[in-house]
């Protein structure tokens, strides 16, 4: 039998969607959440990561990349 569930599979796309900065709102249409905040909600411990690659972008643009 296959280990996994459906349901872990479609969080696992949906984690490594938001970790790769994927804009939420398409993460929000994929899984067919009716709000974007059930989405975020729901996903929001990998936010960190993408704060942190937006952070570097954004220093990249202020200043150059280093």
């Amino acid at each position: 039998m296959f280990p996994y569930s459906f349901h872990d599979l479609r969080h696992t796309v949906a984690s490594l969607m938001l970790a790769e900065n994927i804009n939420p709102k398409i993460v929000k249409e994929v899984l067919g959440h009716s709000d974007m905040t059930v989405t975020l909600d729901i996903y929001s411990h990998v936010l960190p990561v993408v704060h942190q690659q937006t952070a570097s972008q954004y220093e990249d643009m202020l200043f150059g990349s280093q």
